[in-house]
């Protein structure tokens, strides 16, 4: 019927909600449905914001579009690209040691999960595609 209903968060069986394109927050629960346009929205939305924190956590750092694409797609995902040491090492120049931190962000609920096993590796992939 077009319409996409929010689902737990595979690691913890409940929080955080996502519905459409990964969304999550205090807006999203159980019995939430949303439109196929409404998922978009959001998630334009959300890549605004999402890059905005990426550039801001960089600064002046060298980055590559493939690198910060990757950035922005690993803290859209975990919302901790403050904290995370890839950022450090970004900073620092340090790009091979960047690259591996994506790896080591594949646990939810205290298990590993095939998903973010797989969505580590591609953004490991895009972001070693182009070094500054």
């Amino acid at each position: 019927d077009g319409t996409v209903e929010a689902y737990p968060d595979p690691g913890t069986g409940g929080d955080p909600w996502t519905i459409g394109w990964g969304a999550t927050g205090k807006d999203i629960g159980p019995g939430t449905v949303w439109t196929q346009a409404q998922c978009d929205a959001r998630l334009e939305r959300d890549l605004v914001r999402f890059a905005t924190e990426v550039d801001a956590a960089l600064g002046d750092a060298p980055t590559t579009q493939a690198q910060f694409d990757a950035m922005v797609s690993f803290h859209y995902n975990t919302g901790a690209i403050r904290r995370a040491t890839l950022t450090r090492k970004h900073i620092a120049g340090d790009f091979a040691g960047a690259a591996a931190e994506f790896g080591k962000w594949v646990h939810a609920g205290g298990r590993m999960l095939a998903g973010l096993v797989r969505r580590r590796a591609e953004e490991e992939r895009l972001y070693r595609a182009e070094t500054p």
